[in-house]
């Protein structure tokens, strides 16, 4: 692998009884040699559409609407891919949990583990299947590094309300951000945030990241961003509606440019490692970091080397507050 290393601060004394790391930038040449080793093949939904049709749809997509995200769930992605399940569980000492309001009569729910009014906050999109409950033995990682953990769900998950699909997962994306901001600010909360977004919760990340000003950076968790790889997997036949969808979700991404850490499994099948750092191309990202954990696969990131895993999430805190 080809990369970059750039020199990068570390957090006070609970950083540094962590996990050295090593934080890497991955080159265009480090995302191909990656791609190599887990022999995933090239996309058929790119290589089916010409040159200059993408050319010109990128051309009309600086002027044109926002994406067109509902083209994936009339294509079969809300039945495919989403796993809602409820969250019982009680509202933990030192946490808080919270509705917000999405529009047509929806309401999202969020749980916010708080240890420091004054230090950074995660506003966090959680992976699939996953719920707000599931990361109350997870908090005390992040409250080991002074930072808060505000986890929001999706339509139709745990607390939340509605049904979920593609259109509505990207759009709440920055409907929550922004209200999470608001959230923070009426209860004194007064430190960096940042946003982030595990698996599909990428979506609605990139989308608080892209859409939403306040937010000092951006973590991407074995994320799934890229739309011409979804579409791909999908089997939707190449149409001009979906030339614009993936060339105004790509104008999105590269709308975004607050530092950014990608954090992946080698062993991730599920969403490629190749995946991820091609979804990193597009954003303008004023820094872009990558935390690649060989032995690790998409669900055990946190399994097989915690230390390193938020000593990277710590380094970029740092980096992008000082």
């Amino acid at each position: 692998m080809t990369c970059r290393q750039r020199p990068m601060k570390v957090l006070g004394q609970p950083t540094r009884r962590l996990l050295a790391t090593t934080v890497v930038v991955a080159t265009a040449s480090a995302r191909r040699e990656i791609g190599e080793r887990v022999g995933e093949p090239k996309p058929n939904y790119a290589a089916a559409v010409a040159d200059d049709v993408i050319d010109d749809v990128v051309d009309d997509a600086a002027v044109a609407d926002d994406p067109d995200y509902s083209l994936l769930d009339r294509g079969g992605a809300s039945a495919a891919i989403f796993f809602p399940r409820p969250d019982p569980s009680p509202t933990p000492a030192a946490a808080t949990d919270h509705l917000v309001e999405v529009g047509d009569g929806v309401s999202i729910a969020a749980r916010r583990y708080e240890t420091d009014a004054h230090g950074p906050t995660i506003v966090y999109f959680h992976g699939n299947g996953e719920v707000a409950g599931d990361h109350d033995d997870i908090a005390p990682l992040y409250h080991s590094i002074g930072m808060n953990l505000f986890v929001f769900e999706f339509r139709g998950y745990g607390r939340s309300t509605g049904s979920p699909t593609m259109e509505h997962l990207i759009a709440d994306g920055a409907v929550c951000g922004k209200r999470a901001l608001e959230l923070l600010d009426a209860d004194g909360f007064d430190g960096p945030r940042f946003v982030m977004g595990r698996s599909l919760g990428a979506n609605p990340a990139l989308e608080a990241a892209a859409r939403v000003p306040g937010y000092r950076g951006l973590i991407l968790e074995s994320g799934a961003g890229n739309v011409a790889r979804f579409v791909d997997r999908l089997g939707l036949q190449p149409s001009v509606e979906l030339d614009r969808l993936v060339a105004a979700h790509e104008a999105k991404l590269a709308a975004i440019t607050m530092p950014t850490l990608i954090i992946h499994g080698l062993l991730d099948n599920l969403v490629p490692v190749d995946n991820a750092l091609a979804t990193a191309e597009f954003l303008s990202a004023s820094e872009v970091t990558t935390e690649l954990v060989e032995g690790a696969g998409h669900n055990d990131l946190l399994l097989v080397d915690p230390g390193r895993y938020i000593n990277a999430i710590a380094r970029l805190a740092e980096t992008a507050h000082g």
